[in-house]
């Protein structure tokens, strides 16, 4: 499996690694490209899917971005590591199992720091049950296009979980939002290296 790891360390602007992805996948269905996995950060972004509605906007202040990825409205910002990619399902096809495996790589990597998370048929992303309180650590937002999937995942590492409360985040208000140093304050500074290893090995089943 022929995949480019890429890894940035500065926070990378949203616009230019948009475009680089839709670039990217353009390249790949001509076959002219490898596939991409990427890591990174942004600064400060609330950015809304195809499905959001105006009312899952609290704070009217903020400034939306309207992208054309699936899902409803998030935030990102520093604190939080973004798993972006562009991969060629079409010997597959299987858009659920691809979802599946994502949401197996986030599980996996976050069992790496003892933390027991799980995902929700009916609500996606994955989710950390404590005292009876369920709340999101790590939204999924992906789009397909010529059976090649691109966007990615996020996992809350230790963002500032106050700029939830000026969004209801991907339109689920009966459930929170929280951060891995909030469940278990520890060193994180090595989960881009195994949420990356978990990933490729979970791709190549």
């Amino acid at each position: 499996m022929s995949i480019e790891i890429k890894k940035s360390i500065k926070p990378v602007n949203y616009f230019d690694a948009i475009s680089l992805l839709e670039t990217r996948l353009k390249r790949i269905f001509e076959n002219n490209e490898k596939e991409l996995i990427w890591t990174l950060e942004h600064n400060e972004i609330f950015t809304a899917g195809t499905t959001y509605k105006e009312n899952e906007i609290i704070d009217k202040s903020i400034k939306i971005l309207e992208t054309n990825r699936g899902g409803k409205i998030t935030y990102h910002g520093p604190g939080q590591l973004i798993c972006y990619f562009v991969l060629d399902l079409r010997k597959k096809k299987d858009i659920r199992k691809f979802i599946t495996i994502i949401e197996k790589t986030i599980i996996q990597t976050l069992e790496y720091y003892k933390i027991v998370t799980f995902p929700d048929k009916d609500n996606i992303g994955i989710w950390y049950k404590n005292n009876n309180e369920i709340k999101k650590i790590a939204a999924i937002g992906i789009r397909v296009s010529k059976w090649i999937a691109y966007h990615g995942f996020a996992i809350n590492i230790n963002t500032d979980l106050e700029n939830y409360k000026k969004i209801i985040p991907c339109g689920i208000s009966d459930k929170g939002v929280t951060n891995l140093k909030n469940i278990i304050d520890q060193d994180y500074s090595n989960l881009s290296d195994i949420l990356i290893k978990n990933f490729i090995s979970n791709l190549k089943i």
